[in-house]
């Protein structure tokens, strides 16, 4: 039996086309649902999602060890008021973790998807099932992009339930002067939320792209957690002036500019469109490529 270019087997019957097999349907190989479990069931998506959930403990217990975070710094920043209230809490954990914790799990879902299949060699045996290569892709990165979202959603609402238990629930202070009632505050964490995940599509493409590209898991991960890293660096490099507007980690923290009591919403809609923009050139990069790779693993 042999693998074709899309992932299906066959023979010739007589027309010039394959003949499938009676009752297959390409669209119902590989069902999200049973993607969805195997991919819940790993040990290392039960690891990251309890260190994501144990976060939010561990700054509670650093600021009670290190006493009220307000005033420390010559500027009233987030972490000053970090312990104001439930929602406050929950945005500093955003703060805190957007920069580079987030990055990990979205680099580990999508880095973690092909290149894994090829590594227990098991990535054949999948396409000979016969399961389409586009297909496989699909599912895949469907699976791996909701799971980056699940973990997501999973720090800010642990962190508003622990800072509520913790600081009591009321309005969102603004470092800035002024405040968000927490019905206010809890919708504006939603986009912030939303946006966060817009902002780490590039990773996610350059993960999913990488995994295509390799055999090694980790190559995929770490090589997209590089990457992310490196353009992290090269926007801190103010000689470059506005060539930093093209930069995905530029706008990593526009979404500061919703909690304030009038939401400023251009720098997340250039942050968004620049995002977009890379993620589905590295999406098309990774279905392009892999629909013509000889698969051997």
């Amino acid at each position: 039996m042999t693998t074709t270019s899309t992932g299906t087997t066959g023979h010739s019957s007589g027309t010039g086309g394959p003949e499938l097999a009676h009752g297959y349907r390409p669209g119902r190989t590989l069902p999200l649902r049973v993607e969805l479990v195997r991919q819940v069931k790993r040990r290392r998506t039960l690891v990251m999602g309890a260190v994501l959930g144990l976060l939010p403990f561990v700054l509670v217990v650093a600021f009670a060890i290190g006493g009220d975070p307000g005033g420390r710094s010559g500027r009233v920043t987030l972490m000053d008021t970090a312990t104001a209230s439930g929602a406050n809490f929950a945005a500093t954990c955003l703060f805190v973790s957007a920069g580079f914790l987030l990055v990990i799990p979205v680099a580990l879902f999508c880095g973690d998807t092909i290149a894994s299949e090829a590594n227990w060699s098991s990535l054949r045996y999948l396409l000979a099932a016969p399961v389409p290569r586009a297909r496989l892709l699909w599912s895949k990165l469907t699976v791996a992009l909701g799971l980056s979202l699940a973990a997501m959603v999973l720090l800010p609402v642990v962190a508003l339930a622990v800072g509520t238990v913790a600081y009591g629930w009321g309005p969102l202070e603004i470092p800035t002067g002024g405040s968000l009632d927490a019905g206010t505050a809890a919708q504006r964490l939603v986009v912030v939320i939303a946006y966060v995940f817009v902002s780490q599509l590039v990773t996610a493409g350059l993960a999913f792209w990488l995994s295509t590209k390799t055999d090694n898991p980790l190559g995929a991960v770490g090589g997209a957690v590089f990457l992310t890293i490196v353009g992290n660096v090269l926007d801190a490099v103010t000689a470059l002036g506005d060539w930093r507007d093209f930069l995905p980690a530029h706008w990593q923290f526009a979404w500061a500019d919703v909690i304030q009591p009038q939401p400023e919403w251009s720098g997340m809609i250039q942050g968004t469109a620049v995002s977009v923009a890379y993620a589905v050139v590295l999406f098309a990069l990774a279905f392009r490529g892999f629909a013509r790779k000889d698969i051997v693993s």
